[in-house]
């Protein structure tokens, strides 16, 4: 069994009266890819935000690499954040940058590496995503795809353990959502991070799935395929796959 390197522990989290989780438990192995899905308003970005200890829980505990954060301290807390790379939804790219700059920035702010040194690796990161000739464009002359590209290489540039992505293909048509699952499974399998999903394109998602973990009614429940979920009995789950699963099906489109 691989190691657990995100664990939630009886994790409750209120907006009010509106209890978004109610005990939830679930963990995240080293070195795979794990999905998060469930219906709007379910807690699927909160959970994100929760990780990255954006947010704080009512009671439970997080651990990061077996670290309690619930309660921690700013500055303990940032150095635990250096541990996760960020793929927003809409990429969060500075529009005043070029592709060059937005993918240097982690590099220049956050390094002490020479200049020579970060061009190197820029250079390199440019070339691994496919992003050779695009350095000098700037992101409004970008494609939503390309977008994700850069903001991807931007977020390995200080070579991050667990990456998080939050509905990285919302807005992007069927051909180009493909493409970015082939981006997301080829980098996850070279450079070797713990990868976690939210999104709501079910089932295709799950064609970058080792797990996946189901978010209804405050509950996570865990599953170790998609085959898995619709021949599950848990009344949590049920709804979930009735509504939204259709045919499960697996192919070999991301090799």
């Amino acid at each position: 069994m691989k190691k657990a390197v995100i664990e939630f522990k009886n994790i409750v989290k209120t907006f009010g009266k509106q209890r978004v989780l109610d005990g939830a438990n679930v963990s995240f192995e080293a070195g795979q890819t794990t999905v998060i899905a469930g219906g709007s308003g379910q807690g699927k970005s909160v959970t994100l935000k929760l990780i990255l200890g954006l947010i704080a829980p009512e009671s439970g505990e997080i651990l990061v690499d077996g670290t309690n954060i619930v309660g921690m301290n700013r500055t303990p807390l940032n150095d635990v954040r250096r541990k996760f790379g960020v793929l927003f939804q809409g990429g969060a790219l500075l529009d005043s940058i070029t592709v060059y700059g937005n993918v240097a920035l982690p590099l220049q702010e956050r390094s002490f590496l020479k200049k020579d040194e970060i061009d190197r690796q820029v250079r390199q990161m440019l070339s691994q995503l496919d992003l050779d000739g695009h350095e000098d464009k700037y992101p409004a002359q970008l494609s939503g795809g390309m977008k994700k590209r850069v903001g991807l290489a931007r977020a390995l540039m200080l070579q991050p353990e667990i990456m998080l992505f939050d509905e990285p293909t919302t807005g992007l048509d069927p051909h180009i959502t493909k493409d970015i699952y082939r981006l997301f499974f080829r980098t996850q399998k070279q450079f070797g991070y713990t990868a976690i999903i939210v999104s709501h394109d079910i089932p295709r998602v799950f064609n970058l799935a080792d797990k996946v973990v189901i978010l209804n009614k405050g509950k996570m429940v865990s599953f170790d395929s998609p085959e898995e979920i619709q021949m599950s009995t848990d009344p949590v789950v049920a709804d979930f796959a009735a509504e939204t699963m259709g045919h499960v099906y697996r192919s070999n489109e991301m090799e």
